[in-house]
Order: structure tokens, then sequence, then C-alpha cells
């Protein structure tokens, strides 16, 4: 963990966006994309798969939002809880999208991209903001 130095100002950390809307458009957006470019180079079935891994995405950071609330509203939150049921989400998402990539060759590995793109959306919706923030203050 850094530390400000004795003798600098204190960083105040802007706060993180949390909304899941501009990241479900955004997201959207680039499946219809990824859909159109697909469906015109011959094939139907991996826009449906990058739909489906994007979608899991999203399902699972609700998810982790929800299981949060609970353990920070618990009298003594356990991390330990919170860490055994985000495994276990992450472990099931893996299992069903490498299933769907063995299954249904090639076209099944447009879960696996699906699952990389929302993660990347989702990642720089909470981080653009936030290091605009923190340029600000400089």
């Amino acid at each position: 963990m850094a530390t400000s130095a004795p003798d600098s100002a204190p960083v105040y950390y802007p706060p993180a966006p949390t909304g899941l809307r501009r990241p479900a458009i955004i997201a959207g957006v680039l499946t219809v994309v990824v859909a159109v470019i697909a469906v015109f180079l011959g094939s139907w079935l991996f826009p449906l798969f990058f739909a489906i891994g994007v979608v899991a995405v999203f399902i699972n950071t609700k998810m982790v939002m929800i299981s949060v609330e609970r353990v920070a509203a618990e009298e003594n939150p356990r991390k330990k809880l919170l860490a055994v049921n985000s495994a276990a989400r992450l472990g099931a998402i893996t299992v069903l999208a490498l299933a769907a990539a063995f299954l249904f060759r090639p076209e099944g590995l447009g879960v696996m991209f699906g699952l990389a793109l929302g993660q990347v959306v989702l990642v720089l919706n909470t981080v653009i903001p936030v290091m605009k923030g923190l340029r600000k203050q400089l």
C-alpha cells in the first residue's frame, strides 16, 4: 500500500462510478459491431456466443455488488465468505465458457472474447473517471 510522504498533501481519490447502465450500453454497441462483422464474414453463431460472454460479465458484476453489500451489512464482515463466493462464481463462469469453446469450436470461442470485452469495458468505465479526477487535483 502506498502512502504519501509526511510533508506532502494527502491524495483524495475521486469516487469510482458503480452504475452498470453506461458500460452495458457501450458493451451492447460493441457487441452489435462484432455481430455485424461476424455475420459479414459468414459466422452466425459467433455473435450469439459473444453476447453470452458479455452478459455473463454483467451478471457476475451485479452478483459481486450484491455480495459486497450483504457482507458489508453484517456486524462482523468476513472477507473469506466474499472470497469463496467470488471464486465459486468465477469457477462456474470459466467452466461454462471453456465448455462452450470446446463443444462449439470455433464459434464457441466467442464466449471468451465476450468475457474479455465486457471486462475491459467495465474496468475502463471505472478507471477513466478516477484518473480524470486525479489529474484535476494536480
